[in-house]
Parts: structure tokens; C-alpha cells; sequence
């Protein structure tokens, strides 16, 4: 038995043109969604109003007119912080960038594993690597940045690496945020008792493989612990930050979790994993069900007096 490939339509995105799901949000909605359909989607699950309060608006980008922020209706992550030596941090960020201190001589690196089950521009997978970083413009101690940054739940990442696994993702990622995103074959998968998740190359090289228990999850009312994470990276030249806020509604959080199960391969995560000098895993955030807004990119004026 032979399977059929889902029917697709192409699209255009500024000078790209890439195939998309027939009949998906993309091809239905363009980016402007709404909501009162999306709200009657099953897969969407209960409760739409974190959305409600965030307008879109038709901005200008680098690939011409869109409809933003992005919208994320429905996803699922796993998250693993691990500690790594500032030295071999700062060697990999660009000025003025610098590495956040979590204990004397040592940083963070964040790899994530994402699952978008429904959102704007159709179902794919996401994996990220990212060094936590300094907020721009803050001359505070690092430790006191960090504390103000849990406390509240605002964090700055230098993103190295974002594989996703759609082209319409790549696409959007590489022409209008310049995001270093390239296609893998990625799987996450919280079905059971146990988080999978499991990267390989296009040509089934395997990356990454992580297995871990699932702990014991926690109903979280919408929009009481609203996350930010703000990525930094240059485009055209100008330092940003694009911003994205998670909204969890059914999360759990270990500190030094035991039992993780990561397996390195030969592909380019794990070889930036290496060579980032990461060691023990210092907290695992569980994300099984969350909403999420991504945000156009904004200038960092903090950076602009600064001579690089």
C-alpha cells in the first residue's frame, strides 16, 4: 500500500515561493486568522483569549508587508538548561554580547525541542540552541540579572542554531527574522509516560536523541505565568531582539533533573553541544500544552552607541 502525500498549494513569501498544507491556516488565513474559526477547531483546545488581546496589524518587514505577531495556538516543548564554561561562551558570541553567570567561571545553554500543533503558519517542529545572555543596555551584576530575569520570567538568548522541519518555516525564519534555520527530520512526542524527542539530518544522519520520564504535570491558569523570551541576533546589520511570549496551561519544572536520557550523534547540534562544553543539566522545563506570540523584530538601542 502505497500513501498519498497530503495535498499542498504554493504560497508566496516576499521572492520565495513554497508549498504549504491545502485547506491550513496558511492557505486559509495568511497569516490573519480569525479567531472566532480558530476557536471552533478541535485541535485548538479550550480557551482562545490570550490571542483576543493582542491585535494583529499589516507591518512592513524585510520581505515586504505581513500581517503580525505570529500566532501559536497550540504547542508543546522540552527544555533542558545546561551549565557551560564563560570562556568557551563568550568565544561564540558576538560583541557586545555577553554571557549571563549562573555560578563562578560558568553560563547556560538552552537546547529545546518544540512541537507546534497548531499555529499561523501550519503544524512543524523546531529545535534550539541558544546562550543565555546579558539584557542590553543593563550594567547590573550578572547574578542580579539572572534572579530579576526568574523573578520576572524575562530572559535574553543569542540564538546558534534553529533546524526546523517545514519549508515554509525555514523560509520565514531565514528571509525575514535571518535566523539560522536549516531542514531536519525533528520529532517530540509526550503521548506517554516518557518525553521523546529526536533530531536527524534530512538524509537520516542522527543528531540528537533525548529520552526522559514525563513528570508529573501541573494546570496552570491562562495568563498567570506568562514567559518572555526576547532572541537577539543582527539583521541587516541592526542589532534586534524578537520577542515571544508563552502562556503555559499545563507545565511541570525539575531542578536537576535525573534520568535524562541524551543521545549525541554526528550532526551539527551535537557537535555545537560539544563544543559549547556543556555539562550537568541545571533545570527541565516541560511545556505540554501552551500558547505563544512571536513578535516582529524590534531595535536594540542600547547597542547603538556601541562600536563593533
Amino acid at each position: 500500500m502505497t500513501l498519498q502525500k497530503a495535498p499542498t498549494v504554493q504560497v508566496e513569501f516576499g521572492e520565495q515561493k513554497v508549498n504549504v498544507p491545502k485547506g491550513g491556516y496558511y492557505d486559509r488565513y495568511r497569516m490573519n486568522p480569525n479567531l472566532d474559526e480558530v476557536a471552533l477547531d478541535p485541535d485548538v483546545g479550550p480557551g482562545i483569549d490570550f490571542f483576543r488581546k493582542i491585535p494583529k496589524k499589516l507591518v512592513d518587514s524585510r520581505v515586504g508587508q505581513v500581517y503580525a505577531p505570529n500566532f501559536y495556538y497550540r504547542t508543546g516543548s522540552v527544555q533542558l538548561i545546561y551549565l557551560a564554561p564563560l570562556g568557551i561562551l563568550q568565544s561564540k558570541l558576538p560583541s557586545p554580547l555577553e554571557p549571563i553567570t549562573a555560578i563562578p567561571g560558568y553560563g547556560l545553554v538552552v537546547l529545546t525541542f518544540y512541537s507546534y500543533l497548531v499555529c499561523d503558519n501550519d503544524p512543524y517542529n523546531e529545535v534550539s540552541v541558544a546562550i543565555v545572555v546579558r539584557q542590553p543596555g543593563k550594567e547590573t551584576y550578572s547574578t542580579t540579572q539572572l534572579l530579576s530575569s526568574l523573578w520576572n520570567r524575562t530572559f535574553y538568548g543569542y540564538v546558534l542554531a534553529l533546524p526546523v522541519d517545514t519549508e515554509i518555516a525555514r523560509v520565514r525564519g531565514v528571509y525575514g527574522y535571518q535566523l539560522p534555520k536549516w531542514l531536519a527530520n525533528i520529532k517530540l512526542d509526550m503521548d506517554g509516560d516518557e518525553v521523546k524527542a529526536e533530531i536527524t539530518a534530512i538524509d537520516g544522519t542522527p543528531d540528537l536523541k533525548l529520552e526522559v520520564p514525563l513528570p508529573i504535570m501541573n494546570n496552570i491558569a491562562s495568563q498567570s505565568s506568562i514567559t518572555t523570551n526576547n532572541g537577539i541576533n543582527k539583521i541587516d546589520g541592526q542589532w534586534c531582539q524578537v520577542a515571544v511570549q508563552t502562556n503555559p496551561l499545563l507545565a511541570a519544572q525539575r531542578l536537576f533533573p535525573r534520568n535524562i536520557k541524551l543521545s549525541r550523534g554526528e550532526g551539527p547540534l551535537s557537535k555545537l553541544l560539544n563544543d559549547l562544553g556543556t555539562s550537568s543539566v541545571v533545570r527541565m522545563d516541560v511545556l505540554k500544552d501552551a500558547q505563544m506570540v512571536l513578535n516582529m523584530p524590534a531595535p536594540i538601542r542600547a547597542f547603538d552607541s556601541v562600536k563593533l
